[in-house]
This record gives structure tokens, C-alpha cells and sequence, in this order.
């Protein structure tokens, strides 16, 4: 074909921007410009893909409409810009330029993705040079974040650097038409990180290094011994499933109580002989995330007791990794468990261990061996966690490895901004314009290592996004961890001090950031957790506010009742039962559970504290009553984990949820006395534990019903956002969603943010945005500059 003249030929200058680097969407624009005969070039850009293409102008109209709509499995497009600028008439044919290093602007990254069914299958061939090559990726798949060190996404600036390729990778590398074309972990046996087999002293285990190595880690699962797995956000602590002495041994090991444990399964057709799997959740543990996905076990399935007791729920998660894959084992490798417990690699309340000498140190004691490789990781990125409702739609409650860096559109704009979270389920968030990116959940911010992972997980947020940040945002517990960290950050800014954000307030901002609204009109925010400081100094937790991102007022709120001795008193729901009973005028008599599950010390002493307030702080945590209603049905008296009571009660709910539909009744001003009272009488009456779970829950969202009504009638206001981590019980919020919507009312639900502290940060950024704001032209518009707001001044 004759290649157009200057005078017959146009040329656009196209940038596009979105998840396009790293997902093979340069070698894309190639081909396209190759199948339509065009000539020019695509490069990567800080900001995305910048491309100039030149041909006859039917062809170049072809190549724009054709661009966002076929891109590449991984990529996602946000903007298209088009210019005319001069043809130049060069034949030079269509090429990939280098990287431009310094152009302004911000790209998005992709986040870690499962191995793709082409490299499976590659993995699996004898005949190809990959086959069983642990380390297997293509433009379609493996890791992103984790390996990234900075932007633009080019080899350089990964961990994969210190690789140099081989000639037959770089040949790939290089060919615009080969599916490895500029994947950045691209690597082979020869050329790439390799596997190696660490034993620990006195276990008896021989070291081994590559497909040795992994033969010998299969072996040791067989046998039901306990290996560290370092994945590509960080270590996991395997064992067999069915095994029981394994999982007790690693449960004993970690210090882990009875927390339920997550498995992977070897397929999808494992993970159906052992849950209930529907087509949405077969849809989540399949697709390109591969988050652990919460699923209902079958009745008789073959898994150690340990593995999940107490538990609705069993969380399952297929293999993403080739590592994974090759653990269960290829065709013709000897046979071994095909369900296994794959938990973070760390010791209880400290973050996912990543480092290899790390690893050994801090994992010393729980493994018998450690399966290492020697690729870097960047960034830890521990499992994300899900939930599927009855509508086929998703609820995230850990939000890490899949979605992070992934950003979400922001329904206002918020200047530069990072938010650090709260102390529990830890993840921070920046924010710039109308984006915000989320970093991977963290953990419970409790010690050093926890604080120093927050700010190792900031600069590599910084590094990737280019956000830097003008204020900080925090919540206002004056104890937390994280508010402290917020302070010594934000006096490196001009602003000098964090931006302190009102913990439910921040839940329903961000409730309304995930639902697009812009804040021009507030909603009625129903937050229901554990501990959330309060404006008063007390603990919230039952709370009804109206809300927008300005502001909010508390409307409503469940009736108060002490907390004794704190953190020991969370830890004890028995105490807590009796704290309520007190609150409620209920006598403690010797029959009730929580009173038997009580030492007759801590009866005294609960006696002389609850009526003299030493030791005691007063409550309207929702979450706090559901572990009280779990020891007063006799369920659920000391815990060894957050949230153990209510979730053993929702599992007991479960068992009666279809059979059973009565409801327990509130008391004005959302007082649980009635209720109470009909849990002790149900229980003297003898009627099972499931049913009185059950009524207790639907007792709760009937509750939420009266209180947005009376919210409804006060404010004319129909929409309501439903969040905290006490909505993370499937029960509760199915049970609300469907008296809500009945009734009339706009239900806002979580779905990528977590309803828990793990979306907190959200919530502050958009509020924090907005004060700062407020305060700004406050202080232009009076000469004292001494205006400042009420959410950021109480906890100073």
C-alpha cells in the first residue's frame, strides 16, 4: 500500500490517560496502528500514554474510535484527548518511544493480578521453556504494585531491576507482537528470581532451591508441617487444612485464639465441595483480583474443627500465584492436600512481614521451613476480603491486594490530602482533585512496627501517585496511635496540625463519597460500631446523624450504658451483659449465662463499679450490645479476637433465620431494655439460642427502621447510609436494607470501601477537604484569624 502524502494524510496527537502502563496497552496501540497502516508512536508518559498517529484520514478516525474501546484486559481508560497537529509525511513506519522521565502529571498503576489462563497453561506445557517456572507473567497478569518503586512504570523502577533478561526474554520484551512485549516482571529459569527452601533449626527439614524446593515444600504440607510461603505482597503461613494437629499447631503457634482462618483452595471445583458457592461468589474467587471471599461451609465438610469455629462464614480463595498453583501441584505430582489454611505471615497485631532476613526473625517459632524467593517486594499488600449479598453485589471489608493502587472517582474535588485512618484496621488514603488512592490495609496500629509500616506505605503512596500532600487528616480520639503520627506529620506543612475528623461523621462521608453524592444535601448516616470517640468524651458507636461533608448533628443514638475497665471490659462481653443489665434496671440473677460465665470476685467488683462510674465509661456502641445480647443467650462470654461474640452470635442467627420472623422490640429513644428483657424470658422459656439470636437482629433493623423514620420526620430527609463495621454482619444489613427500601428511603451501601475502619480514611479526606476550606475563607473574611471549626479543635 502507498503510504498517503502530506497533502492527503492527517496526524493526531492523542494522550491517553488511566490504568494504560503495565498492562500491555503500548504494544495494543502497535498493532492497532499496524492493522489500519499508519505510521507514528506511543510512548508512556507521567501521565499516562501520549501517541501521535499519522495516515489517510479514514484509518486515523478508525484508530480513535477503535482506541478505548478494545484496550487490553487489564486496562482501563478515563480520558481520551485529541489534537490535529501537522502531518510530517516521515515513513518511518509505527514505533514504542522510551519513557518520557520528565513530563508532568500522574498515570495509574494497576494493582497485582492472578495469573492469566495463557501463562497456566504455559506453566503446565513440558514443551515450553516457562513450564513450571514459579515466577511466570505476562502483560495479563502478575505483579504491579508490589513490585513498583516509582512512576512511570518501566522496569528500571521495579524490583524486577536487578534481573537483567536473558536473550530470549529480551527478544519477547522487545517484539511488539509477543505478549510479554514490555512486561515490566517478564523473566524466565534462566533469567529470573529463583525459589529456595529455608528450614528451620532442629525441624529436621533439608534445605532445597528451586523446583527441589517445591517438591519438598509440598512433602512438608503432606506431612502436615507448617511453611512460611512468601508470596508477592508478603509471607503467608500455610499448613493443610484437614489436618487437625497442623491447625491447632500454627493456631497455638500464632497466638491466634479462636480466629477463624482463611484457606485456598487447589480450583474452583475444591472450593465447591467445601462452601456453598453461588454464581456472583464463583464470579469473585475466579476473577483477576482473587480476594478471600466469605462463604457459607457445607454441613460434614472434610476441614479441621480449628479452621473456622464459631464462624457463619468459611473465606476462601483460589491460588493467584504461580507459586500457589505449584504448591497443589501440577499433573503427575504426587497427590497432596488440596484445601489449604493460608493466613498472614506475621505474629498476632503485627503487619504482614515481607523481608526475607525479616522473615526469618520475626516468623522464628511458627514455621518449619520457609519458602523464599529473591525478588523485592516493594510494598506488603496482605488479601483482601469480601462478601457477596443475595443481590450478586459486593461487599469489600479489607481492601488491599486487587485494588490497591486502584483510585476511585471523587464526587468533589479535594486539594492535595492525606488521611491516616483510624487505630483498627488501618489504611491510609491521598487524595488530589477528584481522585483518591487508597493504600493496602495495614493492621491494627499498636506498636512500632505497625506505625513504621504506615509510613513505609505513605512513601510508596507518594511515589506512585505524586500526591503531596497540604493538610492531614486524622481521627479525634486523643489516644490513637494514628492521630499521633497525623500530628508529627502535619508539622512538616504549612498548616502545622492535622484536620481532626469525627470517627462516625468520617464513616458516612465516606458512605456518600462511594456513592457519588456531591454533599449538596445531607443524608441521614446510621453508624453502628465498636469505639468511636465521641464529642462528649464518651464511647459512640449507635449512632444516627445527619450529616454532609460540612458537618453533622447527632440525631439519635442507642441508650447509653457503662463500659467497665475498658479495653478489659470489651474482652469480656459477659461484663459487658451486666453493664447493660444494670443500665436497663434488670436484676443479675444467678440462672442468666453471663452471670454464671462470672467469677463471684468480678460480680463484687462489677457491684461496687457500675453505681460509683470508677473505671467506667459510658457507651452507645452498637457493637458493644451485640457482644452483650451474645453472652446473655449464653454464646459468647470472653473473647480472644475483635468482633468474636457478635460474629458467633450471627452464626448462631443463621441457623433460625428463615424459620423464625419476630422481632424484639426497642424502647423509645432507642433503648434495648425491652429487648433485653424478651432475650431473658425466651431463655427461661427454653427457646433455642438460634431463634433468640435471630429475633435480637431483626430487633435491630427494626430498630434502624423507627429511628430514620423519626430522622424522616424531623428532616424531611429520605436517604440513608448504612456503615461501620457493625455492617459488616450480613444479617443486619439485609435485614435494614429491606425495611428501608420498603418503606421508602434511599439505602446507601458499602461496597469497594470497607463499611469498618478500613474505609475511615475516605470519609476524612472529604470532610477534612471541606473544613479546611470553610476554615480558609473564614479566616479571609475576618481579620482575627481565630476562627476554628468544631471538628478540629476538641482533641488539640
Amino acid at each position: 500500500m502507498t503510504a498517503p502524502t502530506t497533502a492527503t494524510a492527517v496526524r493526531r496527537r492523542i494522550t491517553v490517560r488511566g490504568t494504560v502502563q503495565g498492562v500491555g496497552f503500548r504494544p495494543y496501540v502497535h498493532r492497532l496502528a499496524a492493522d489500519l497502516t499508519l505510521t507514528g508512536f506511543v510512548g508512556n508518559t507521567a501521565s499516562g500514554v501520549l501517541i501521535e498517529v499519522e495516515g489517510a484520514p479514514a484509518g486515523v478516525e478508525r484508530f480513535c474510535a477503535r482506541l478505548a474501546d478494545e484496550p487490553p484486559p487489564l486496562a482501563t481508560v478515563t480520558a481520551v484527548g485529541v489534537e490535529e497537529v501537522p502531518a510530517t509525511g516521515a515513513d518511518g513506519g509505527f514505533t514504542i518511544r522510551a519513557t518520557e522521565e520528565s513530563a508532568p502529571g500522574r498515570a495509574l498503576l494497576p494493582p497485582d493480578t492472578a495469573t492469566c489462563p495463557d501463562c497456566l497453561r504455559e506453566l503446565a506445557d513440558p514443551a515450553d521453556r516457562r513450564h513450571r517456572h514459579p515466577f511466570i507473567t505476562c502483560t495479563h497478569c502478575g505483579p504491579r504494585f508490589t513490585i513498583a518503586t516509582g512512576m512511570p512504570y518501566d522496569r528500571a523502577v521495579t524490583t524486577m531491576s536487578g534481573f537483567p533478561l536473558c536473550p530470549d526474554c529480551a527478544r519477547e520484551y522487545d517484539a511488539p507482537a509477543d505478549r510479554r512485549f514490555h512486561a515490566q516482571p517478564v523473566a524466565c529459569p534462566d533469567c529470573g528470581p529463583r525459589l529456595r527452601l529455608v528450614p528451620a533449626a532442629g525441624s529436621g527439614v533439608r534445605a532445597a532451591r528451586d523446583g527441589d524446593a517445591l517438591a519438598r515444600a509440598r512433602e512438608l504440607l503432606a506431612a502436615g508441617r507448617i511453611l512460611a510461603v512468601k508470596g508477592i505482597g508478603g509471607y503467608h503461613l500455610a499448613c493443610d487444612a484437614s489436618h487437625a494437629r497442623a491447625v491447632d499447631t500454627l493456631r497455638a503457634r500464632k497466638a491466634r485464639g479462636d480466629k477463624p482462618f482463611a484457606v485456598m483452595c487447589a480450583d474452583l471445583a475444591q472450593a465447591e465441595r467445601i462452601a456453598v458457592v453461588g454464581t456472583a461468589e464463583r464470579a469473585a474467587l475466579a476473577g483477576p483480583r482473587r480476594p478471600i471471599v466469605l462463604l457459607r461451609p457445607r454441613p460434614g465438610v472434610r476441614l479441621a474443627p480449628g479452621v473456622c469455629p464459631g464462624s457463619p462464614h468459611l473465606g476462601v480463595m483460589l491460588p493467584y500465584t504461580p507459586v500457589h498453583t505449584l504448591l497443589f501441584g501440577l499433573p503427575g505430582d504426587p497427590p497432596g492436600p488440596r484445601v489449604l489454611v493460608m493466613t498472614s505471615g506475621n505474629r498476632s497485631g503485627e503487619p504482614i512481614v515481607t523481608d526475607d532476613d525479616e522473615a526469618l526473625t520475626r516468623l522464628f517459632g511458627l514455621a518449619d521451613a520457609w519458602l523464599a524467593h529473591d525478588r523485592p517486594i516493594a510494598s506488603p499488600c496482605d488479601d483482601s476480603l469480601l462478601r457477596v449479598r443475595a443481590d450478586g453485589t459486593e461487599q469489600v471489608l479489607r481492601r488491599s491486594r486487587g485494588y490497591a493502587p486502584r483510585p476511585l472517582r471523587l464526587p468533589v474535588p479535594v486539594r492535595p490530602a492525606l488521611a491516616v485512618g483510624g487505630d483498627l484496621k488501618n489504611a491510609l488514603c491521598v487524595g488530589e482533585g477528584d481522585l483518591a488512592w487508597f493504600g493496602p490495609h495495614i493492621g491494627d496500629m499498636g506498636d512500632l512496627a505497625t506505625l513504621e509500616a504506615a509510613v513505609r506505605a505513605e512513601r510508596h503512596l507518594h511515589r506512585l501517585t505524586g500526591v503531596r500532600p497540604e493538610l492531614v487528616a486524622a481521627d479525634r480520639h486523643p489516644g490513637y496511635h494514628s492521630a499521633a503520627w497525623a500530628r508529627r506529620r502535619a508539622a512538616r506543612l504549612p498548616a502545622k496540625s492535622p484536620v481532626f475528623v469525627q470517627h462516625h461523621h468520617a464513616h458516612v462521608a465516606a458512605a456518600m463519597a462511594e456513592a457519588g453524592l456531591d454533599g449538596t444535601a445531607p443524608v441521614i448516616g446510621v453508624a453502628f460500631d465498636g469505639t468511636g470517640y465521641g464529642d462528649d468524651g464518651t464511647v459512640w458507636g449507635g449512632e444516627v446523624l445527619v450529616a454532609d461533608y460540612t458537618g453533622y448533628r447527632r440525631l439519635a443514638h442507642l441508650a447509653p450504658a457503662p463500659l467497665p475497665g475498658g479495653d478489659a471490659g470489651v474482652a469480656n462481653p459477659c461484663r459487658t451483659a451486666l453493664a447493660r443489665l444494670w443500665a436497663a434496671g434488670l436484676p443479675w440473677d444467678p440462672d442468666l449465662p453471663s452471670v454464671a460465665a462470672c467469677s463471684h470476685e468480678e460480680l463484687r467488683l462489677l457491684a461496687r463499679q457500675l453505681p460509683s462510674e470508677v473505671g467506667c465509661v459510658a457507651t452507645s456502641s452498637m457493637g458493644r450490645l451485640f457482644d452483650a445480647v451474645s453472652s446473655l443467650a449464653g454464646v459468647c462470654h470472653r473473647v480472644g479476637y475483635e468482633a468474636q461474640a457478635a460474629l458467633e452470635l450471627e452464626a448462631q442467627a443463621c441457623l433460625a433465620w428463615d424459620a423464625d420472623p419476630v422481632a424484639y422490640r426497642f424502647g423509645d429513644r432507642f433503648d434495648p431494655a425491652p429487648a433485653l428483657h424478651a432475650i431473658i424470658t425466651d431463655r427461661r422459656l427454653g427457646v433455642p439460642v438460634p431463634v433468640i439470636a435471630a429475633r435480637f437482629h431483626r430487633g435491630v433493623a427494626r430498630a434502624v427502621l423507627d429511628v430514620c423514620r423519626a430522622a424522616r420526620r424531623a428532616t424531611g430527609l429520605t436517604t440513608v447510609a448504612l456503615t461501620g463495621g457493625v455492617f459488616a454482619n450480613a444479617l443486619l444489613e439485609g435485614a435494614s436494607t429491606d425495611l428501608l427500601g420498603a418503606d421508602g428511603f434511599t439505602v446507601l451501601l458499602h461496597g469497594e470501601v470497607p463499611p469498618n475502619d478500613g474505609g475511615l480514611a475516605l470519609g476524612q479526606l472529604v470532610v477534612a477537604a471541606h473544613e479546611r476550606a470553610d476554615h480558609e475563607r473564614a479566616d479571609h473574611d475576618r481579620p482575627d484569624h481565630d476562627r476554628r471549626t468544631r471538628f478540629s479543635d476538641e482533641t488539640e
